[in-house]
């Protein structure tokens, strides 16, 4: 739900890549329109589709795999195994969604935001953790690609663009998917940054977990207001590629890090929160993902994308500390 342009070729694939925002926060309501206008058909030579359409295959491959291993290993699992449903109306076969994906990459222009080794970080996460719960912040080219990969589990999309979120749900109207609204703007970050230690509401201990998240509204930089469903699961693994953060109005991701850290810091079931922070070449990400999810907590990284793996605080853990970190 960002803005994309085409760059060189990465590891044999044309990767479409977010436009980095200028120091000063720069652009044009025109210009954005425009680009928002572009996305909806990239173009893109056959052997990008061919790849994308191999990596679904080969989640199609590894799901079928684990449809018949031992469903204890499983971090989350449905009532019913093999039903699954990536938001519209009722599950449908694992096997047979799958395939849709596969269909799909195969013959549209559509090429996901991410570089193949970056795909291939999160698969690897995914295969070891799936089927679980899934939150991804955006929607976009990748969508159908993130819930072919989590067969079996709950993916859930967060996006902000309105006009974005029914176009992608148009094309693709089986994804779960909601549309959410945020407080921040991206040309207050640096002051949300500094100001949070002295917000006793943001601080860790009283704002971490779901309740310190969902009715915390005098953190700026709690996101509250979001569908339920958001705050009733425990996500397994989070994804971090929204909302807009190149031009000095839009939202940023400043809460959508913030939120996620919540989240992970309070979850009560088994394991540690897989987080994944993409576009970490720009200044706001990379400075939010080093204050929150914290560089000790950082397993992984290649391109632009930082895998972090956040554990949960004790149940009696109590903290004075004013960061994160």
């Amino acid at each position: 739900s960002v803005q994309r342009k085409a760059s060189a070729p990465r590891d044999g694939v044309l990767t479409v890549n977010r436009c980095r925002p200028s120091l000063s926060y720069t652009s044009s309501k025109s210009k954005d329109r425009r680009v928002e206008a572009m996305r909806a058909f990239p173009q893109k030579p056959l052997f990008a589709a061919a790849a994308v359409a191999a990596i679904v295959a080969g989640a199609l491959l590894v799901s079928s795999f684990l449809v018949g291993a031992d469903r204890g290993l499983f971090c989350s699992i449905s009532p019913v195994f093999s039903r699954i449903s990536f938001g519209g109306g009722g599950g449908t076969d694992t096997t047979e969604q799958l395939a849709e994906a596969l269909l799909y990459y195969a013959t549209t222009s559509a090429v996901p935001q991410q570089s193949r080794a970056e795909i291939r970080l999160t698969l690897d996460v995914l295969r070891r953790r799936g089927p679980c719960n899934f939150l991804v912040f955006g929607l976009g080219r990748d969508s159908r690609m993130w819930a072919a990969m989590n067969a079996g589990g709950t993916t859930l999309f967060l996006e902000e663009d309105s006009e974005w979120y029914e176009l992608v749900l148009k094309t693709s109207p089986m994804l779960r998917a909601h549309h959410v609204k945020y407080r921040t703007r991206l040309d207050e970050s640096d002051k949300l940054l500094r100001g949070y230690r002295k917000e006793a509401e943001c601080r860790p201990g009283a704002a971490d977990g779901i309740s310190g998240l969902q009715r915390n509204g005098g953190c700026p930089l709690a996101l509250v207001g979001l569908p339920r469903e958001v705050y009733e699961r425990e996500w397994d693994v989070v994804m971090i590629d929204a909302p807009k953060g190149y031009f000095p109005s839009a939202p940023g991701r400043m809460a959508a890090i913030y939120s996620a850290t919540v989240m992970a810091r309070g979850r009560r079931g088994e394991g540690d929160t897989d987080v994944f922070l993409h576009d970490v070449d720009r200044k706001v990400e990379k400075a939010y993902g080093l204050e929150f999810l914290c560089k000790k907590h950082r397993v992984g990284a290649t391109g632009r994308l930082w895998h972090f793996r956040i554990p949960p605080v004790k149940a009696n853990e109590t903290t004075t500390a004013e960061t994160f970190c």
